[in-house]
């Protein structure tokens, strides 16, 4: 089993719907591309980093949900430097961008978020991302690998398909994220945590497919959470946990009053195929669905 460094979820269906009335969602982050300072040691090199030295992704992916990279380069020069970066990736794997700019400040570090998507009928096996500056190369493999082949870490939802009962049109909240992997409300309204389209009205409702019969006993879920946006005024507030078992829909474990950023919810083993958490209630006045993360063991 290979371990999910970075990975892709798959399988999404959603319905697109527009709300009737909108109190302007919760904001996307302000910039793609940072710029962090740093000690120049003066010799002259401009070196490409990545946030991990291999990246995974599963077959099957939905575009929505492509691997995620940070990448970026650090400047030693000893003046302010336009510094220049090429990324550089095998076919028939794509990549977001085909390069990354910026001036840079002695010491400096600049970087971005790389997106990589996997077409449905790539092959298994090794890739190659390459990210090259004028005097030194960075070499990223991407193993391209099933779902069910991934280490999940005991968590079955993982890449698992997911379908919801809406999406909002505004920003990048794909239903999708809820099962990739990434608890962290860091990257909201940027392609990690799903927003229904409908507020004020309820239920709203979010279920991941477990790729066939699964014994569980025990839910997470990871709402909106930050300092900007605390789960107290933004997060989820009441909801149902419901299993499907024998092609019915049975509801295993309720949470009522929830003002933090996660809650666990355990109950009684059930073998069943899907998950659902069936929304009824956020903790804003004039509110929607904000979800990050569902874990099912």
């Amino acid at each position: 089993m290979r371990h999910l460094t970075t990975a892709l979820a798959v399988g999404v269906t959603v319905t697109l719907t527009a709300a009737a009335w909108d109190p302007t969602p919760v904001s996307p982050p302000a910039a793609s591309v940072k710029v962090q300072p740093g000690a120049s040691k003066g010799t002259g090199a401009l070196t490409p980093i990545a946030s991990a030295d291999r990246l995974i992704a599963p077959l099957g992916v939905d575009p929505a949900c492509p691997a995620k990279l940070l990448i970026g380069m650090r400047s030693d020069a000893k003046k302010a430097r336009f510094a220049t970066m090429s990324v550089e990736i095998d076919q028939p794997l794509s990549a977001s961008r085909s390069m990354l700019s910026s001036y840079l400040p002695p010491g400096a570090e600049v970087r971005a978020k790389l997106l990589v998507a996997v077409p449905p009928d790539t092959k298994e096996g090794e890739y190659g991302l390459r990210l090259r500056a004028p005097a030194q190369t960075l070499s990223v493999p991407v193993e391209v690998v099933p779902v069910d082949r991934l280490d999940n870490g005991g968590n079955l939802a993982l890449q698992r398909p997911v379908t919801a009962s809406s999406q909002h049109l505004n920003a990048n909240y794909p239903p999708c994220s809820v099962a990739d992997g990434d608890r962290s409300s860091n990257g909201w309204a940027g392609g990690n945590g799903w927003n229904d389209a409908t507020s004020r009205a309820w239920p709203d409702t979010v279920a991941i497919a477990l790729g066939g019969a699964r014994q569980i006993s025990r839910v997470d879920l990871y709402t909106l959470d930050t300092e900007r946006y605390p789960a107290s005024t933004y997060g989820l507030r009441d909801w149902d946990v419901q299993a499907q078992v024998d092609g019915q829909w049975r509801t295993v474990a309720q949470v009522r009053g929830n003002t933090a950023g996660s809650a666990r919810s355990d109950f009684e083993p059930v073998s069943a195929d899907a998950v659902r958490i069936v929304a009824l209630a956020s903790n804003g006045a004039n509110d929607y669905t904000r979800i990050i993360e569902v874990e099912v063991r």
